[in-house]
């Protein structure tokens, strides 16, 4: 049913003017943004489809959007570049907050904003947090892609970004696209040499986290840092 012939109480927006955001559903939320459906699917029906197939809000944000083009009614871009668009914001709005207080105030939140950039990738990503003395996020870079082993990560070129960023510390992070969160042994060789190529500098290795569509996981946390 199209959203304006229902009932103006059931109407999304109608409901959030009312009783504020909180009070819709993730389904609401999304049939919201989307506006409409398509011929043979209603606009709450394309909202639950994408719910049902990412897992819930949290994997749609991790969702890239040549994934987003797969499922039937976002062929077009209009609607896709409107999900890219708060997905975007999402990672904006993180940032902002990890510049302005230590990351480790909020540790989920660095685990969140690995997620919103990782997750989604169908290859490895190696990607370094930079963070001044106060462990305020400085920037990101994701350095290197592909297969991650020592030899096709190169310590010189993370401890030369690091000090171009005058960084005091560094997160560093890597994707598992197969959706694994264990730490293969390759992952904590790779560790141990980036945190003795940085200690040469006075650049501290706070965690390695890595990150699969399902979730995060700290190396730090688990002793291997």
């Amino acid at each position: 049913m199209p959203l304006q012939h229902l009932p103006p109480d059931a109407r999304p927006r109608e409901k959030l003017l009312s009783h504020g955001a909180a009070a819709l559903s993730d389904t609401e939320l999304l049939a919201l943004l989307l506006r409409t459906g398509m011929a043979g699917k209603s606009v709450f029906a394309l909202a639950q489809e994408l719910v049902d197939t990412f897992g819930g809000l949290a994997g749609l944000l991790n969702t890239g959007a040549s994934e987003l083009k797969l499922i039937k009614g976002l062929g077009g871009a209009a609607k896709r570049t409107q999900l890219v668009a708060v997905l975007e914001l999402a990672r904006r709005a993180m940032a902002q907050q990890l510049r302005e207080r230590e990351i480790f105030d909020s540790p989920g939140a660095v685990k969140h904003y690995l997620q919103l950039h990782l997750a989604h990738k169908g290859h490895e990503v190696f990607a370094v947090l930079f963070l001044d003395a106060q462990n305020r996020l400085v920037a990101m870079e994701e350095l290197f892609r592909g297969t991650l082993t020592e030899t096709s990560v190169y310590p010189r070129e993370v401890v030369l970004r690091a000090l171009h960023h005058r960084a005091s510390a560094v997160v560093l992070a890597h994707n598992h696209p197969s959706g694994s969160l264990q730490a293969s042994t390759a992952d904590v060789q790779l560790t141990r040499t980036l945190c003795a190529a940085l200690g040469l500098v006075d650049v501290r290795v706070l965690d390695h986290v890595i990150v699969a569509p399902g979730g995060a996981t700290s190396m730090a946390e688990q002793g291997l840092v």
